[in-house]
């Protein structure tokens, strides 16, 4: 990243939220800490590989992470590293895409054909400060499209999802000055690409174009993408959560509508449940307190839970059948149970990894186990959660009687 994109990287182009530093971050001795800790790591997704495993594709600047340079730019380069199920190891690393200049966050989906789309916000070779870019590769990472290819010169943010064959890029583009954290200001809309299964753009879709919306989050079903994102609230130190459904085959937008009034600045997250065919919105609240709803196809909330423990900002959502699994601020896995019309907070485990607000990643081993991949300054975190060791939600955990 640019020297020049700083301040807009520290102020929330990637989306910075008010997170402390996680405990004993700065113990070892390793890694001087500066303000923003995605200058370290930034962006983690997987996909399936050729082999029933999986692609774990993280941002980061260097291994161990390097943090920004001595001119204060960002460096990060993609990594990939394959996951076995069989094993639970992650294997080493490797560099995808190195370039001058930082390729983060990535974000990473995979079409119902095996094709790979890899994304993310790129400061290398670009007239507009950032573009955001992509890539389209095969199940074994064989180029069919291969980065550098522009979603859009001068977008930033931007998250994948795939749709069927199709893959659709929610992003934004412009930065406003003023508001926002620490009053350094917002994103100047958000709008949506789709994409063949070649990586062709065959529709652009104006989301909520040219006014404080910002930081897009997406999932995608087999018909419909569901678009996540945060509205600016003049004066106020909290923004507005919204969502609109997406039909990538007709281009055709839903209406766009506030499914929470008082949000905490980026920190929500989405995925798609097959089982129930509905998608999961986790979010905090400007209180401190999470909570989820499920929205249809159609974009209609179906189930709301109105108060669990606060999520983890750009932590990811685990489904194993009709449950799911996501960190919380606290340090611990919450588990959520859910039908199309319920969702219900069961259960919570202890994480020995300190969740940061620079990614991380649950990988499905069988139906009670799951491996988790977090990003931190240091490197890469992991831990084995045993689902059978699980602890029920307490009335406490549920805010009941609060």
């Amino acid at each position: 990243m640019r020297a020049s994109l700083v301040k807009l990287a520290v102020s929330g182009v990637c989306g910075l939220a008010a997170i402390p530093t996680p405990a004993g971050a700065s113990d070892t001795g390793q890694v001087p800490l500066v303000s923003d800790l995605r200058a370290y790591m930034h962006g983690i997704g997987a996909v399936r590989d050729a082999a029933g495993g999986y692609y774990v594709f993280f941002s980061s600047s260097g291994l161990p992470p390097r943090g920004p340079g001595p001119d204060r730019n960002w460096t990060h380069d993609v990594y990939v590293a394959q996951w076995s199920p069989r094993t639970g190891v992650l294997a080493r690393p490797r560099i995808f895409i190195a370039r001058p200049e930082a390729q983060e966050p990535v974000s990473v989906a995979q079409n119902d054909a095996g094709r790979i789309m890899v994304t993310f916000e790129d400061g290398w070779n670009t007239p507009d400060e950032v573009s955001q870019r992509y890539g389209i590769y095969t199940p074994q990472l064989k180029g069919v499209r291969p980065y550098p290819v522009d979603v859009r010169a001068g977008a930033h943010s931007g998250h994948v999802a795939a749709v069927g064959a199709r893959f659709v890029v929610f992003y934004s583009e412009d930065w406003v000055e003023g508001g926002g954290v620490d009053n350094l200001g917002t994103g100047g809309g958000v709008y949506a690409r789709i994409f063949d299964a070649n990586g062709a753009m065959l529709r652009a879709v104006d989301v909520a174009p040219h006014v404080r919306e910002w930081w897009p989050m997406i999932a995608g079903s087999p018909t419909r993408a569901l678009l996540v994102w945060q509205q600016y609230v003049s004066g106020e130190h909290y923004s507005r959560l919204k969502v609109a459904v997406l039909d990538p085959q007709s281009g055709s937008l839903g209406d766009a509508r506030v499914i929470a009034p008082r949000v905490r600045y980026y920190t929500y997250g989405t995925a798609f449940v097959p089982s129930i065919d509905r998608f999961l919105v986790v979010a905090t609240d400007a209180d401190g307190k999470g909570f989820a709803q499920l929205v249809d196809r159609q974009g209609a909330t179906t189930a709301t839970l109105a108060c669990m423990p606060a999520s983890v900002r750009e932590a990811g959502i685990t489904v194993v059948d009709a449950n799911a699994y996501t960190p919380s601020a606290d340090g611990r896995l919450l588990h959520l149970r859910m039908t199309p019309s319920t969702i219900e907070f069961v259960a919570t485990q202890h994480s020995p990894i300190a969740w940061t607000y620079l990614g991380s990643v649950g990988l499905v081993r069988s139906p009670t186990r799951l491996h988790w991949v977090a990003l931190s300054p240091q490197g890469l975190q992991e831990a084995e959660f045993d689902l059978s060791a699980e602890r029920p939600a307490t009335p406490g955990d549920k805010c009941e009687g609060a």
